[in-house]
């Protein structure tokens, strides 16, 4: 019988989704937070968390997942206990592996201790993930993003480290207090290495477009510099600990970037090849960060005093890196 109805046949276009995967090795305080704010954040569809320390990573992972119900994201958190396979096909890598220096440990040994790990980590990674962006949160930050792209052998442009967004987020966050405005309005950058020697640049800060300069006196705006230099020291005396929210969400925000290739600018601890007449070093800086990593390196127009305090700080990384260079040569010869 005729119905007079037609059958219309779609056609749909053979198009197949990619899926995205975050690793985070170390499922200490700064792994697991990072894990969480990916997973809350939806960056990935899948984020894997990894430790050494038998049913840890699966507990905290398990511990995440169960919040997606409470928080509505459909993100996985998967923990392995070292088990490196379960990473493969990683698009992005956070490694916060390490131990934090104890007492009666000298520079020298924290670094050949966590230079190991650090090396171990990448070579595991990279053996199941070999086109992974590394995003380095171990200490001492510089080297170890050293040691990690030493240990990669790819381009520096997917091997960073994170600790400019934290301590930029800490002088926003202490400008904000002080000016009594939200501190989403506070635009700042910051440079070199991570610690003492880090490079705060008031003249690149504004607030909703205003430079901050404009909104507080020197005094004050010294000692928020200050501050933030001692930032982690803060923390640290305050909890007996180190941080580790603000950290692992800084890490997580570059994840971020890279993912979903937001094209950001950040300070990010970066590897110079002649950028502020610096040579074969990492040492924080701004860049724009996307689908391909380090998509490019921002060179600001220093004054005298800034070039100096870049030139001090990079003294003070230098000095650490060469440090792992003489260990690096002992071992292989």
């Amino acid at each position: 019988m005729d119905t007079g109805l037609s059958l219309i046949t779609f056609v749909l276009p053979n198009t197949s989704i990619r899926t995205m995967k975050v690793t985070v090795v170390g499922a200490g305080n700064v792994g697991a937070t990072c894990a969480n704010v990916l997973a809350t954040r939806e960056v990935a569809n899948e984020v894997v968390l990894l430790d050494i320390k038998d049913g840890f990573a699966e507990g905290k992972a398990l511990d995440i997942w169960e919040t997606a119900p409470i928080n509505l994201y459909d993100t996985r958190t998967i923990g392995v206990t070292n088990d490196y396979v379960k990473t493969a096909g990683s698009d992005v890598v956070v490694i916060t592996s390490g131990l934090p220096r104890k007492p009666g440990m000298s520079r020298d040994d924290l670094i050949a201790t966590n230079s190991g790990i650090v090396r171990s980590v990448t070579n595991s990674i990279l053996e199941h993930s070999p086109d992974a962006i590394i995003i380095v949160v171990s200490n001492p930050l510089d080297v170890m993003t050293y040691c990690a792209y030493l240990a990669a052998n790819k381009s520096s442009s997917k091997v960073m480290g994170m600790a400019g967004i934290l301590d930029t987020a800490r002088y926003r966050a202490f400008l904000a207090e002080a000016l009594d405005c939200s501190p989403k309005d506070i635009q700042a950058v910051l440079m070199g290495g991570h610690g003492d020697t880090m490079v705060p640049l008031p003249r690149y800060t504004t607030v909703g477009g205003i430079p901050v300069t404009e909104l507080i006196n020197s005094e004050q705006l010294n000692s928020i510099v200050k501050r933030t230099k001692k930032g982690g020291g803060e923390i640290v005396n305050l909890l007996g600990t180190s941080a580790w929210y603000a950290p692992g969400a800084a890490a997580a925000q570059m994840v971020e970037a890279i993912v979903r290739d937001q094209k950001r600018i950040f300070p990010v601890c970066a590897r110079l090849t002649g950028e502020y007449g610096i040579n074969d070093l990492y040492l924080g800086v701004p860049v724009k960060l996307g689908k391909n990593g380090i998509e490019e390196i921002i060179e600001l127009e220093l004054n005298e005093e800034e070039k100096k305090l870049l030139s001090e700080s990079e003294k003070a990384v230098r000095g650490v890196a060469e440090v792992l260079d003489r260990m690096t040569a002992d071992s292989s010869s």
